[in-house]
């Protein structure tokens, strides 16, 4: 089902240091990202968005650690949903704003927040939607 790694996500109070240390010390530069109704920068390797970074007024509590979450490339969407249903994964559905990728999230056995992204193309299930609310 995995067909690539996608990005890495980090949840930072300190939008304009993170910034700073991905692109002048590490060399990521800063580009296009969705209109997302939080706040934070998409960093770029070469053409791809290798690192997202999101900004909170405050470091949530507890923390969930350095990882936000991991995020993979993906294909058969429902195939996927349907083997999440069949070991008992909680998961939700959501359509990506602008790119309109399907993101499925769930949780991996030691509280680790995963992301499959899916092409817009593949078709959900008729009642995504139900689904996206377990």
């Amino acid at each position: 089902m995995i067909t690539s790694m996608d990005h890495f996500t980090i949840v930072t109070d300190q939008l304009e240091l993170t910034r700073r240390f991905y692109t002048d010390l590490l060399g990521l530069r800063v580009g296009q990202r969705p209109d997302f109704p939080v706040p934070g920068i998409w960093l770029y390797l070469k053409d791809e968005p290798v690192l997202h970074v999101i900004e909170v007024k405050e470091m949530p509590v507890p923390r969930r650690g350095v990882l936000d979450h991991m995020a993979f490339s993906a294909n058969d969407l429902i195939r996927t949903l349907g083997a999440l249903q069949k070991h008992q994964v909680t998961f939700r559905i959501i359509r990506s704003p602008d790119t309109l990728t399907w993101q499925v999230f769930f949780y991996d056995p030691n509280g680790v927040e995963v992301e499959l992204d899916f092409a817009p193309h593949e078709a959900p299930p008729a009642n995504w939607k139900t689904l996206s609310s377990r």
